[in-house]
């Protein structure tokens, strides 16, 4: 996907700086955006995701009037480097005040987001999300549901939140059997199992040949239910809800199914991270995962949770947050990971067949992000991944340390214990993000 940009000129100021800016822009923006012909400020403008001036001069003050009838995003990209010179920041300060739609993008990685989102938002609206589920928290044919007292409280099983997905971005939620999908699993032959294996390789420690080609066996089963449909961008299953209508869990299948399709994964079928990961991943073209938040603030109902005596030692505890997720870190594909291997399962609610994956960030920034239930606001938290920290025999075999500004912030503001989190820091761009899909933007 590429987005489809106008450029625009004032009335007798189209000369030889603006077809070399123009073309310089092109040059740096070949794998983000398609460039229509130029167009004269005050003529039609053609079908498009944006206009974008390559050039301002004083006519911009003159044409406000004009402007304001363009019913598309502005992105000034004025300088040399594809980016907004400074000298233009009074004329977007002063359309801004006018009510016009302005980006002004001060380094090239954010006039490249700013391109792949307007993309993302003409497309999103193709898109599905395939998730495998039954009867989340409450159990089928006397059979109870793992935790359900857990997840009978989760927003991303209702109908409201599935509709309002639809009515926001247009993306489809289709539900199939995670119990089917099981059965479907199991009758997949040993014979088949073996011919896909021998196009993959993976690092392992510790897990049985059987464990491995029940995980595969789910693979399989998956990609048969996408089939030939290229409008599934996003899956999921009830993995830990529902657990017992499988030996086996997920975590490989996401892993193989994003390595070959690019297809976007969710832990527990949670669509509210589905759709955050999406839409990031898509406009950021960064790494991005899903995990629990455990801030230290939350003193023993997270320690009871995951079966630890302590948090990690540090210097401010009240500004670190604790991340894991089924025993390690949390899934990251192995493109997105900085180590990865795949191991026996942690949590004892899975069967103990069921694999894990345990793989890692960069130390360093990271930022953690959220669409707000609403669908109306995104969330951006910075902060630093410190280090990784180890509590065998616990649901934290491995997690993350991250530090934040301010937890007592962080934790008057955070949206839900599931987030994405994005090696390095992103903030602007996601910023850049909210404002292409009309999303208030909150910053801590």
């Amino acid at each position: 996907m590429k987005a489809r940009l106008v450029p625009l000129y004032f009335k007798e100021k189209k000369n030889s700086e603006f077809d070399e800016r123009l073309l310089r822009i092109k040059k740096l923006l070949e794998n983000e955006a398609d460039f229509l012909e130029p167009v004269e400020c005050g003529t039609p403008i053609p079908e498009a995701d944006a206009v974008v001036f390559p050039k301002l001069v004083r006519d911009a003050f003159k044409e406000v009037e004009t402007i304001k009838k363009i019913n598309l995003p502005i992105i000034i990209l004025t300088s040399l480097f594809g980016t907004i010179e400074m000298w233009d920041w009074e004329i977007a300060t002063y359309y801004k005040s006018k009510g016009i739609k302005v980006f002004t993008p001060y380094n090239l990685e954010l006039s490249k987001t700013i391109c792949r989102a307007l993309a993302l938002r003409r497309d999103i609206g193709q898109t599905k999300f395939l998730v495998f589920q039954d009867n989340p928290g409450e159990g089928v044919e006397g059979i109870s549901t793992m935790e359900g007292f857990i997840f009978k409280r989760f927003y991303w099983f209702e109908d409201e939140c599935v509709q309002l997905m639809k009515d926001k971005f247009g993306v489809e939620i289709i539900k199939r059997s995670f119990r089917k999908l099981g059965e479907d699993a199991r009758n997949i032959s040993d014979n088949l199992v073996e011919e896909v294996s021998r196009n993959w390789k993976f690092s392992v420690d510790g897990v049985s040949s059987k464990a491995l080609k029940s995980a595969i066996r789910m693979y399989i089963a998956v990609k048969r239910e996408i089939g030939d449909d290229d409008c599934i961008k996003g899956i999921g299953i009830n993995c830990l809800n529902e657990s017992f209508f499988t030996d086996t869990t997920p975590c490989l299948a996401w892993t193989m199914l994003f390595e070959e399709k690019g297809i976007i994964w969710a832990c527990e079928a949670d669509i509210m991270s589905l759709i955050t990961k999406y839409i990031i991943n898509k406009s950021l073209n960064a790494s991005v995962m899903m995990s629990n938040l455990y801030p230290f603030l939350m003193g023993e109902t997270a320690l009871e949770h995951e079966r630890m005596e302590r948090y990690p030692v540090v210097d401010e505890p009240q500004n670190h947050i604790l991340v894991a997720h089924c025993g390690y870190f949390g899934l990251i594909p192995r493109p997105l990971a900085e180590k990865w291997v795949l191991r026996p399962r942690a949590l004892a609610m899975v069967d103990e067949n069921a694999i894990a994956v345990d793989a890692y960030y960069p130390v360093g920034d990271i930022t953690l992000t959220k669409l707000h239930p609403s669908m109306s606001r995104i969330q951006a938290i910075d902060g630093k991944l410190v280090c990784y920290a180890n509590f065998p025999g616990t649901d934290c075999r491995t997690g993350a340390v991250i530090k934040v500004k301010d937890g007592y912030d962080v934790m008057n503001s955070l949206y839900s214990h599931h987030s994405i989190l994005v090696s390095g820091r992103k903030s602007p761009e996601i910023e850049m993000v909210a404002k292409v899909f009309d999303l208030e933007f909150e910053k801590l």
